[in-house]
């Protein structure tokens, strides 16, 4: 190897060495709970980015967007308008909670292809919010075809403690697949220590479940990731279509009384 082409060389090795930055998809609310009637409308932020280190990628208009709450499914899909999320093309939507509940949003994209890795790429995506003090019906499927069921209530957690999920594949337990992590780093308030740090990884067990001790507020995703049985056509070669169950959920610090 000539000497002039050895930092050239030694730099695509370094790049080739890195853990490759997790992709997500993102539905962030405004609120996580809601329990005042006059702030009842609820924002949704809706992105696909790679939340920690706050980069986005340009997002198509989801097939399909909405709430479930008991048995009624409501169509949000009317309710987006285009945004800008981490300088990319995003959505955002809302949804005005008008009694006493438990809403999971759910979002299902127009798959992403990432040349990166020469696949499709489509995270079917929930965040489940509670309110005016109602709680029952927050581990329900939604009934996507892929999806991640909270066996931790998804909401009213405190940072540290452990959160507990069940992978769902066309409404079966999925046993040993790859669940990634990772912070929304919204202000880039934190940095890794290495880029190992940036997205965690643990895996499900033979019931499909998992679990992570989260370490610090904030909002926390979570990314099972399978391949769909099905590809799509690029440039008139089959690609795969790697199909994440996306939830999102977050943890607080309590606050202190004022002395």
């Amino acid at each position: 190897m000539r000497l002039s082409r050895l930092p050239l060389a030694l730099a695509a090795l370094a790049l080739s060495a890195s853990p490759a930055l997790a992709h997500f998809g993102m539905i962030i609310p405004s609120a996580d709970v809601v329990s005042d009637k006059s702030k009842a409308k609820v924002e949704l932020a809706i992105s696909f980015s790679h939340p920690m280190a706050g980069n986005g990628m340009d997002m198509a208009k989801p097939k399909a967007f909405g709430v479930k709450d008991g048995d009624q499914k409501t169509d949000l899909l009317p309710t987006l308008k285009p945004a800008k999320i981490m300088d990319h093309a995003a959505w955002t939507g809302e949804f005005t909670f008008k009694k006493p509940g438990v809403g999971t949003f759910f979002l299902v994209p127009e798959p992403y292809f990432e040349p990166a890795e020469d696949k499709f790429i489509e995270h079917l995506t929930k965040v489940v919010v509670p309110s005016f003090g109602e709680e029952e019906g927050w581990d329900a499927p939604v009934g996507l075809a892929a999806e991640i069921v909270p066996l931790t209530r998804p909401f009213g957690n405190y940072a540290g403690n452990v959160f507990t999920g069940k992978v769902l594949i066309d409404g079966k337990p999925a046993a040993d697949v790859a669940v990634e992590v990772e912070f929304y780093n919204k202000d880039k308030a934190y940095e890794a220590p290495n880029d190992y740090l940036v997205t965690q990884v643990v895996k499900t067990d033979a019931n499909g479940v998992f679990n992570y001790a989260v370490p610090f507020a904030g909002w926390w995703g979570f990314a099972a990731l399978t391949d769909a049985p099905e590809t799509m056509q690029k440039d008139g070669a089959d690609k795969k279509i790697e199909r994440g169950a996306v939830l999102w959920t977050k943890f607080v610090e309590p606050k202190r009384k004022k002395k």
